[in-house]
């Protein structure tokens, strides 16, 4: 859990106890004794996470952090175990599940953490909920199925919320954020991208060193793209930008990438084409993280094989593998010793051999998709490419469910053309986050030309965020679906049918795999 976007210099004085992942050094396990903390925290939060505070084998945290008489924030579960700790009674199951939007009334205007926040729009994220106060609490704020949506300690400055501020859809999430670290807390603002820019850009220079050279994976989209440009800037012509065209790229993204990465950014840039290779590697495969697993382990063993061809001027080995693992990638990959829950595995942090030889750098990694988009223009990366949707790394294997095989890959590349290429003509491309094509495992009957048909069914989803921690479906009128029903209908063979997913994040994923 962390701010969407970044309100000062916070994470060198709030310490943030996670119930769900380890992820990076301000970010601490909730296990975490107080005792061996090396530093005094100017504040706490307690994150969100999976579990169910009353059942057993759910993580607690260490009950001396109430010693150190420092503000307390805790979101979603970590409200409820504020609650639980003072009363094993005071958590139980709701009657309803509550994800998705809830609008939030603030009942008491004068509480600190509510400052210019009134009736809102939040994120809920639960089946748990308060059924009673903690001692010293009184209620701030509600929602129609959360008479705890917000609770207030204001004496010890302890506060509860139900929902998840640091997502996109909380839409005035970034100001409570913001009055409990900077007005509660005292944590001061110093944070800016223009920084970020220098202080990355320096760590890789000290951690590559004078001689030592780089590769990278990109892919065309923003994130690698983004990454490849901070490493030019970084390291120069150290920097070895390498493109692996894996056969389940998008329609012409082998031309497109070469286009705006070599020509256009000047990164030096080797293609290669090992699409038989992922193929036959994915031969008979249906399952999603199987899949994930051996698209990320033959990546990486093509990239070993690649930089040892590239011979740095030293007459050395190349010692470093560039990646553009982003915030969102790491919160739903890794998880900290205990019990804990693996959202999916991705490509960039999931997918690594044991035994790889190349060693990470990831400038992205604590940074969400729109603090990217940021750096990209100030970068002075191109706008259509700052703004290109985000594309997985495994590509379209996990859009095809169930075998990827060149036919079906095929299909859903041709569908996905269609969709994205109609979103472009009707002005909505950066209206939306995100949009795509999957093809679905099963069939279904359909007429053309008077005869029976029993083809497959194509998926499309289109979702608006900013982080990606949530997403909501986007609106399309009626007409526009219309036309892209009929045109992948009439022009992608093997497609009888298609439909248009209406389901937000959470509960769904963004991929539908």
């Amino acid at each position: 859990m962390t701010v969407v976007e970044p309100v000062g210099d916070v994470f060198n004085t709030i310490l943030v106890l996670d119930f769900e992942f380890n992820v990076y050094a301000e970010m601490l396990p909730c296990t975490q004794k107080i005792s061996e903390l090396p530093f005094t925290p100017t504040g706490v939060i307690f994150s969100g996470g999976p579990f169910s505070v009353y059942e057993e084998g759910s993580p607690h945290v260490d009950k001396e952090i109430f010693n150190l008489n420092v503000p307390i924030l805790g979101i979603c579960y970590g409200m409820q175990e504020l609650a639980w700790i003072d009363n094993v009674e005071n958590v139980a199951r709701g009657e309803k599940r509550e994800y998705g939007p809830a609008t939030l009334n603030v009942q008491d205007k004068d509480c600190a953490l509510f400052k210019d926040v009134d009736h809102s729009q939040v994120w809920m994220s639960h089946h748990d909920k308060l059924h009673n106060l903690p001692s010293g609490f009184k209620t701030v704020a509600t929602t129609e199925n959360s008479q705890f949506a917000g609770v207030a300690n204001e004496a010890k400055k302890i506060y509860g919320i139900q929902f998840h501020p640091e997502v996109t859809h909380s839409v005035q999430g970034k100001t409570i954020l913001k009055n409990f670290a900077v007005n509660v807390c005292g944590a001061t603002q110093n944070w800016t991208m223009e920084n970020f820019i220098d202080t990355e850009i320096n760590r890789i220079r000290t951690l590559v060193g004078p001689t030592a050279e780089v590769i990278g994976a990109v892919s065309g989209g923003v994130d690698s793209t983004v990454a490849a440009k901070l490493m030019k800037e970084a390291i120069g012509d150290r920097f070895h930008a390498i493109y692996v065209d894996n056969g389940v790229m998008r329609k012409n993204e082998t031309i497109t990438v070469k286009k705006t990465l070599d020509d256009g950014l000047g990164i030096n840039l080797t293609v290669v084409d090992a699409g038989e290779q992922f193929l036959s590697q994915l031969k008979g495969v249906t399952d999603p993280e199987k899949k994930r697993k051996i698209i990320g382990n033959t990546f990486i063993h093509v990239f070993e094989k690649v930089a040892a061809d590239i011979k740095p001027k030293d007459g050395s080995e190349i010692e470093f593998l560039l990646q553009g693992t982003l915030y969102p990638d790491v919160i739903e990959s890794i998880s900290f010793k205990g019990p804990s829950q693996t959202i999916k595995t991705h490509h960039n942090v999931g997918g690594l051999t044991e035994n790889m030889k190349l060693k990470l750098i990831e400038p992205l990694r604590e940074l969400f998709k729109d603090e990217v988009r940021h750096l990209g223009q100030l970068l002075d990366i191109p706008e259509d490419l700052v703004w290109r949707h985000p594309f997985p790394g495994p590509g379209i294997a996990i859009r095809v469910l169930g075998e990827v095989t060149p036919e079906q890959v095929k299909i859903a590349r041709e569908a996905d053309y269609i969709f994205i290429e109609e979103i472009k003509k009707a002005g909505l491309y950066r209206k939306i986050s995100q949009a795509f094509a999957a093809l679905l495992p099963v069939k279904s009957v359909g007429v053309m030309g008077d005869q029976r048909t029993y083809e497959q069914v194509i998926a499309l989803r289109a979702i608006e965020t900013s982080d990606f921690m949530t997403a909501d479906w986007f609106v399309f009128e009626a007409a526009f679906l219309k036309k892209v029903a009929s045109r992948i209908v009439n022009e992608v063979d093997g497609v009888a049918r298609v439909t248009y997913d209406i389901t937000s994040k959470p509960p769904a994923t963004v991929e539908w795999e």
